[in-house]
């Protein structure tokens, strides 16, 4: 399981963040919760850390490993 903090606010942002995700990830092998401080995406996939946080910045958000 990968746990990422993240900058995003609003259901626009997740969606913005899913579209560079869904590139290589199923939708249901990540969700993203608005609701903790840290604006945390959980990604259940084998996949590198380090794709899942250039996806969200390469959405236009900060990302740093949890």
């Amino acid at each position: 399981m990968i746990q990422v903090k993240t900058s995003a606010k609003c259901a626009g942002c997740v969606a913005k963040i899913g579209e560079q995700l869904n590139q290589f990830l199923m939708p249901d092998q990540w969700s993203l919760d608005l609701s903790t401080p840290d604006k945390l995406l959980t990604v259940n996939a084998d996949v590198p850390a380090e794709r899942v946080v250039d996806a969200v910045r390469a959405a236009g958000f900060k990302a740093e490993l949890r």
